[in-house]
């Protein structure tokens, strides 16, 4: 799916606000990218959204792009990554005709792939966009044995005059979850509303692994990200190495 515009608008203000520290994310995932690849230089976001880690890990790479399917979520990362190109595609079919050093894809997009073999398709593509010796890393959705059923969630908070609210019900239905997002937006003109919803796969962690496996790639899963009161993000990470030897890492232009 695609965010809408309102959604891209309020995406990282209402992370920002529940404690999502974003520069120290990608410092974390530049450290698990040098443990494996010291010499990576070039990094591709899949599933950039609004560019708010990749404007962070544009410090610690020589080169970046990025790439995402809604058309509101890039033009929010085109105007605060000038320069940086961010394509339009869908991580699942997807063909940028170069490779990376680093492929990385956050917030548990790739769980809303259509089937688990579209998610596996979707490893696929992202593996074949990693150079030799190049680093894979993919944050998750919930699995099915800690995937909250029913679980509700509200936040609210305060900006530039206006008062946003924003409440979450997730439910499991059959192998797949659908999460409802309701948006409540107060300031002077008046009240707005809107809904979205996500439906995610809910996927053992062992099939993410046999798709990084097919894939080419190593893996290992690692501890992930978490807000500033201490709750998690998601699962943890999974990191992939593709196999082969790794090149002297050549900047593109």
């Amino acid at each position: 799916m695609g965010y809408g515009a309102a959604h891209a608008e309020l995406y990282d203000p209402v992370f920002l606000s529940r404690g999502k520290d974003f520069e120290a994310e990608a410092e974390g995932l530049n450290r698990l990218v040098r443990s494996r690849l010291p010499g990576a230089r070039s990094l591709l976001d899949v599933a950039c959204g609004t560019g708010a880690h990749l404007e962070n890990l544009a410090k610690h790479f020589d080169h970046v792009e990025g790439l995402d399917h809604s058309p509101a979520m890039r033009e929010v990362a085109r105007g605060r990554l000038p320069g940086v190109a961010v394509h339009p595609g869908d991580m699942r079919d997807f063909e940028l005709h170069r490779t990376f050093d680093v492929v990385t894809c956050m917030g548990s997009g790739l769980a809303e792939a259509d089937s688990p073999e579209q998610m596996a398709g979707s490893v696929a593509r992202m593996s074949a966009h990693l150079a030799p010796g190049g680093v894979l890393i993919v944050e998750p959705w919930y699995f099915p044995d800690n995937f909250l059923d029913g679980h509700a969630a509200g936040h609210l908070f305060r900006e530039d005059g206006r008062v946003v609210s924003r409440l979450t019900h997730s439910a499991r239905h059959g192998d797949k979850s659908r999460v409802e997002i309701r948006f409540m937006i107060v300031d002077s003109s008046g009240f707005r509303e809107f809904t979205e919803v996500v439906v995610k796969y809910l996927l053992p962690k062992e099939r993410y692994e046999a798709a990084f496996e097919r894939a080419g790639c190593s893996v290992e899963f690692v501890p992930g990200f978490s807000l500033a009161d201490g709750r998690p993000n998601s699962p943890g990470l999974f990191v992939g190495v593709r196999a082969g030897e790794a090149a002297e890492p050549v900047r593109n232009a």
